[in-house]
């Protein structure tokens, strides 16, 4: 399987400065950028990762195949490549790429890996929403990252005309990209029709934009301007790639190849995810969550500014209207959902979701996990965490 870029490991709790992600933190957390990035290559990955998923191919009934021998023939042809100089490996990766590419997720990564030395590498080329009509391109990559081993470094860099990279607006979701005489055409993701359908938003929620997560599914980002929450609702308008296994006795879903955990919202046609599946996040694949994907391309005023600040008003006057800050080093991180062990801790949500102590006022706030009890793989619905409070008052 082809994975991507990696978020810090949740549970470190050496580094909690400001620009580190706060292990479980639902709303009030922060997140370094560039995201770094986690993978495994082989010929048929490269395929798929330059030409874009096989949305063509499959519509022919034609299969494409990933094959050990692609990746043993890769590893033996022993590229080494120059990974000290980011200039010249942006040259490199530029010289692979066909002359026009697909931009699926949200944030505008364009995610590739490749092998150095026998050594798995990855990394993306970024035009980000905030200077990419500056003439800036971000290009960022990293040795793999693996449960057994400690971090290594991520190298960044950003280009533009001091280096030869010159980056051009042809339509509003196309640029043009060229580097030392060649050109490539970098098509974004334009969901700006997709709209959430009558009867999927509760009357205290307001729609902020249209997702594309690398996992190859499509959320509707939401936020409820009473209870001050965020919800990342499965985009269900257009065919959904997953298959979901019910969990027993429960309104959960989880997603076969994702793992991504929703509840089947009873009030309302929706599916709300509550779950990410913890390895995936401790290695940063395309399945550790919808956190790093969001809606940039269609945030065209202070709206969603005003959101976050309403969650951290603390941040009122250094964020900008992306929610990033330090020139784009740090960024608001949106992640109410939890990070299970076993699918089984998912019913957490579905207790609360059911237990007649929450008031209906009160039901969003069942599907956002609390903070501290993510520490402990025992997640306290923020609902049911408020009803333990009010419960302690009257003691």
């Amino acid at each position: 399987m082809c994975r991507t870029r990696r978020r810090p490991p949740l549970f470190r709790r050496d580094d909690l400065s400001a620009s580190s992600v706060v292990p479980g933190a639902a709303q009030a957390a922060v997140r370094r950028v560039p995201r770094r990035v986690s993978g495994v290559l082989t010929a048929a990955c490269v395929a798929v990762l330059l030409l874009g998923p096989p949305g063509d191919a499959n519509a022919a009934g034609t299969m494409r195949l990933h094959t050990n021998q692609d990746y043993n023939e890769e590893l033996r042809a022993a590229t080494r490549l120059p990974v000290d100089n980011p200039v010249a490996m942006f040259g490199r990766v530029f010289e692979a790429l066909p002359d026009r590419v697909k931009v699926y997720p949200t944030e505008n990564y364009y995610y590739f890996t490749f092998l150095n030395d026998g050594a798995p590498w990855n990394g993306n080329i970024r035009l980000d929403a905030s200077d990419r009509d500056k003439g800036k391109l971000h290009f960022a990559y990293s040795e793999d990252l693996a449960d057994w081993r400690e971090e290594t470094d991520v190298i960044h860099v950003v280009l533009d005309q001091t280096n030869e990279v010159a980056v051009e607006k042809v339509e509003r979701f196309l640029y043009r990209v060229t580097y030392r005489g060649k050109s490539v055409l970098f098509a974004l993701n334009d969901l700006s029709g997709v709209k959430p359908p009558d009867g999927t938003l509760a009357p205290d929620e307001t729609f902020v934009g249209p997702i594309f997560d690398e996992s190859g599914l499509r959320f509707l980002l939401v936020f409820n301007t009473r209870l001050k929450l965020f919800h990342y609702v499965l985009d269900e308008t257009a065919p959904v790639p997953e298959q979901f296994v019910p969990e027993k006795s429960s309104r959960i879903v989880v997603g076969k190849r994702t793992g991504y955990g929703f509840f089947v919202d009873d009030r309302r046609p929706r599916k709300i995810l509550v779950g990410v599946a913890f390895s995936n996040s401790r290695v940063n694949n395309y399945f550790d969550g919808p956190f790093d994907q969001l809606p940039d391309n269609f945030i065209t005023d202070d709206s969603f500014r005003d959101m976050i600040l309403s969650v951290a008003p603390e941040l009122k006057g250094k964020i900008d209207r992306y929610g990033g800050w330090g020139d784009g080093a740090q960024r608001f991180m949106i992640a109410p959902y939890y990070y299970y062990q076993s699918p089984k801790e998912l019913a957490a949500f579905d207790r609360c979701a059911t237990d007649k102590r929450v008031p209906e006022a009160n039901h969003p706030a069942c599907f956002v996990v609390d903070e501290e009890s993510q520490q402990r793989f025992d997640p306290v619905p923020r609902a049911i965490k408020e009803l333990r409070g009010k419960g302690r008052k009257k003691g």
